[in-house]
């Protein structure tokens, strides 16, 4: 007879599932979105969810929950703020501000980065997030990935141009 699964309802369980996942999703969320408070909040939100529906999911299907609530949330969010936008860009036409042509280019180009990141091989995405974002050296990630300063230093390499033949000249990297 196959052992029965733990229960997300026991507080231990979600505690547990609460401190194995938490950094990891929140981390995932953060290369998205870019910021981290809003990483926080939309993780924070997803386990509470989770913790309502603890009757509902169970303990192994658990992570992929996590993980798909945070995403979907994650888009929601940004559909919410085009239509935040579009309203800004609306008011905007209506009076004469300055420049809002060049905050909606980089809006727009901060788009189009974080999708030519995701882009990316595993392997190259990782490098490069944790060099540009977590500011770890070569020798950091070589020692974190087991490789070596070499091989990091070919993968960083691959990132870079990679990103600048998927987003044009339109960038110094």
């Amino acid at each position: 007879m196959p052992e029965k699964e733990p229960s997300i309802c026991e507080e231990k369980i979600y505690n547990q599932l609460f401190k194995k996942h938490y950094e990891p999703v929140t981390k995932y969320i953060y290369y998205k979105c870019g910021s981290l408070q809003q990483a926080e909040d939309i993780v924070q939100n997803v386990f509470i969810k989770l913790w309502k529906l603890c009757a509902t999911v169970t303990f192994s299907k658990a992570k992929a929950y996590i993980y798909k609530a945070c995403n979907n949330l994650f888009l929601n969010d940004v559909a919410h703020q085009k239509v935040v936008l579009k309203h800004q860009q609306d008011i905007a036409k209506s009076t004469d501000y300055e420049s809002p042509d060049f905050l909606i280019e980089v809006d727009e180009f901060r788009e189009k980065l974080k999708a030519a990141i995701n882009r990316l091989s595993v392997k190259e995405r990782e490098v490069f997030l944790l060099s540009r974002i977590e500011k770890k050296t070569y020798r950091e990630i070589a020692k974190l990935t087991g490789l070596t300063v070499k091989a990091i230093e070919r993968r960083m390499s691959k990132a870079l141009l990679e990103l600048r033949d998927m987003l044009g000249k339109e960038i110094k990297l």
